[in-house]
């Protein structure tokens, strides 16, 4: 009896213990973040059986089950029931305090409000308030979105990490059905509370960011006109909100530069491991961002126990293989998904009207050696035998992984469009190859590559445009990515003709590649052979290697008329190319001295077809026929100009008819007469 008896002291200490363990635990979880941080994590059985001592009202219960239901795709009939229930029992309580008037609100007792508290409630509200308004139909979003201090007042709750996420997409969907785009300056408070963000919220803010600094669609049919848009701007002289959303930016201290830290972030992948995640798997179960937000925070914390709010995604993921590569999957597509949204904001920025600032944050935080550092292993990763995700659908970008290659392609296409820093995208050795490429053809080096900082620049042999045309040349030929690589290599070209550039992408195989794409691939998407059109147009001007190496690969009549025939059968698609042929000849023909002129342009068939006077009539009458300055947009803006130069230049011949060539491909070449009588 007596041992009996005496172990009952020590049953009821460890209880006490038990219980300080507990409380220990919450208060730890309250200030780290991690494990238990309310009482309603408790075991059910335990708050049940305590329950019946404390008299809780099975209040702890009923918010255990509404913490599990806190998730944005929710039965909001089970959260209406469950918060009756426990209005319910704070309203009685409510009324009880009312009705006492002989007591003041110190004398109170309020066991069911502090109870409430005591275990979650509190914290869960605001959650449940923004799940009810994500659920609420359009009309109400958009009764919401005027209200400017309602906008106001969520900007204010993105600080309260608790409910941040929540909070950011429910901002994003206000400002898509908003008319008028937000004024950020208005925001209180805006640069401390960009500074309060981390990485990962910093980048979820890139989100909302994409809409307010982004000008508004303006819209279809006569709108898109290049009259209209001149009309546009004549009248409206002052910045755009989205311009001066921009600027508001680019004057938080360090958002720049965090942005470029965010975007070239590496991304630690185990060897051997698959992190690909198949387009079907994303429609499954990452419908909302949020999803992945969460899933997210769980792996990098390694809670012992999953967040109750996860329970219905998880266990849908229970049968699929991707539960077993679950969390490395995650964290490369988590970096991906969030790179998106960096480069997006990066590449707006480099399209406004502060962009010579955002060139030389961007130099200066090294934005391209980090990417190009990231290029293998990221952001163009070898691709498997059986991943066919981009071939599903080509004008699907819902893959992060698509929309990730995309932005990215964006954003060097953005850096490089006429602009000196187009250098950075090349290596030390490159810089270096340039320089010689220049020595070699007694030709004055251009400036701008003589002022590169060789700091700046890509580390190791190759630049992020070596890496990129590599990949270019393996892409399949039906891949939607070659129109944005084209575009990007093209920009590089931009501008002032540069001899020693386009020598430079010549060695690389440039040119063939892209005849193989227009004559011989059987390639029919007609923006991709624009692009390439445009790229070859830009390669070749001026450049009487390139018409050398030209001539090489249309070495049959059969390829020539085939490069022809898809040359003509859209002008609008191959009229940058026209007018780089038309512009080319005009310079060789003056150049009778150079005997490597004189050589290639004996022998070349593009140059003897176009020097007959009758084809390029042909073009010009043709071009001509395309023009009306009522519908002009941007793409028939690039005829009307070559059509401007061609007469500009068979004006000038109609003074002097003689060329100074008199021989030419299989013999002669008729000298170009202009006397259209």
């Amino acid at each position: 009896m007596a041992t009996r008896s005496s172990r009952f002291p020590r049953s009821q200490a460890s209880r006490g213990n038990s219980c300080k363990n507990i409380f220990n635990k919450i208060r730890q979880g309250q200030i780290t973040g991690v494990g238990l941080t309310r009482g309603s994590q408790f075991p059910v059985a335990l708050l049940e059986d305590r329950d019946k001592r404390a008299q809780w009202q099975g209040i702890p219960v009923l918010l255990r089950r509404l913490h599990e239901s806190s998730h944005p795709n929710s039965d909001l009939s089970k959260i209406h029931s469950i918060v009756m229930e426990l209005s319910s029992l704070l309203s009685m309580e409510a009324m009880s305090f009312v009705t006492e008037e002989r007591k003041t609100p110190q004398e109170s007792v309020s066991p069911n409000t502090y109870t409430f508290d005591l275990f979650g409630g509190v914290d869960v509200s605001p959650s449940l308030i923004l799940i009810g308004i994500n659920s609420i139909t359009e009309g109400v979003t958009k009764s919401l979105a005027a209200r400017e201090d309602f906008v106001m007042f969520l900007f204010s709750l993105m600080s309260n990490k608790k409910v941040f996420l929540q909070t950011a997409t429910l901002i994003e969907d206000i400002l898509s059905v908003r008319k008028e785009i937000i004024q950020l300056e208005e925001i209180p408070n805006l640069a401390s509370l960009v500074q309060s963000f981390n990485q990962q919220q910093l980048a979820n803010f890139c989100r909302i960011l994409s809409v307010t600094i982004s000008e508004p669609d303006v819209g279809v049919d006569d709108k898109h006109t290049l009259l209209a848009r001149s009309t546009q701007q004549k009248t409206n002289t002052c910045p755009s909100c989205a311009e001066s959303n921009q600027v508001a930016l680019l004057n938080i201290p360090g958002f720049i530069e965090r942005l470029c830290k965010l975007a070239t972030r590496k991304v630690t992948e185990a060897a051997g491991a698959s992190a690909r995640l198949e387009l079907e798997d994303w429609h499954s179960w990452l419908d909302n961002a949020l999803v992945l937000d969460a899933l997210m925070q769980l792996a990098i914390e390694e809670l012992h126990s999953s967040p109750y709010f996860l329970c219905c995604y998880l266990s849908s993921l229970s049968s699929s293989p991707l539960r077993h590569r679950l969390p490395q999957s995650m964290k490369i597509v988590h970096e991906i998904m969030y790179k998106v949204e960096v480069l997006y904001v990066l590449c707006v920025l480099l399209m406004g009207r502060q962009k010579n600032q955002v060139h030389r944050m961007l130099a200066e935080f090294k934005l391209i050696p980090g990417l190009n550092n990231l290029f293998d292993k990221l952001i163009w990763r070898r691709q498997t035998s059986g991943h066919v995700l981009y071939r599903q659908n080509q004008n699907c970008d819902c893959s992060p992984e698509i929309s990730f290659k995309i932005q990215f392609l964006r954003l060097l296409q953005s850096f490089s469009d006429h602009h000196e820093n187009k250098y950075l995208l090349l290596s030390g050795q490159e810089l270096n190859e340039l320089s010689d490429i220049y020595l070699n053809a007694n030709i004055i080096e251009m400036e701008a590559l003589n002022n590169t900082d060789r700091n700046l620049v890509c580390d190791g042999k190759k630049g992020l445009l070596t890496r990129l045309i590599s990949v270019m040349r393996k892409e399949p030929i039906d891949s939607s990515f070659r129109f944005w690589q084209a575009r990007a290599v093209e920009s590089f070209l931009r501008g002032t003709p540069s001899y020693a550039d386009q020598v430079f992408l010549l060695r690389r195989g440039l040119l063939e590649h892209i005849l193989y794409c227009i004559i011989d691939s059987g390639c029919k998407s007609h923006d991709v052979l624009q692009s390439y059109f445009d790229l070859l147009g830009e390669l070749m001007k001026f450049n009487i290697d390139a018409f050398k190496r030209l001539n090489k690969y249309v070495n049959t009549e059969e390829k020539f008329q085939m490069f022809l025939t898809q040359i003509n059968s859209s002008l609008v698609d191959s009229n940058m190319l026209v007018r780089c042929i038309v512009l080319s000849l005009d310079r060789f023909e003056s150049q009778t001295k150079d005997m490597k002129v004189v050589e290639v342009f004996s022998v070349c068939r593009l140059l003897s077809y176009m020097a007959h006077v009758e084809n390029r009539l042909s073009f010009l009458f043709r071009l001509t026929s395309i023009i009306n300055v009522q519908t002009l947009t941007q793409a028939s803006y690039k005829i009307s100009f070559l059509v401007s130069e061609v007469g500009n230049l068979w004006h000038e011949r109609k003074k002097n008819v003689s060329t100074g060539f008199n021989k030419g491909c299989h013999g002669s070449i008729p000298m170009i007469d202009c006397r259209l009588n």
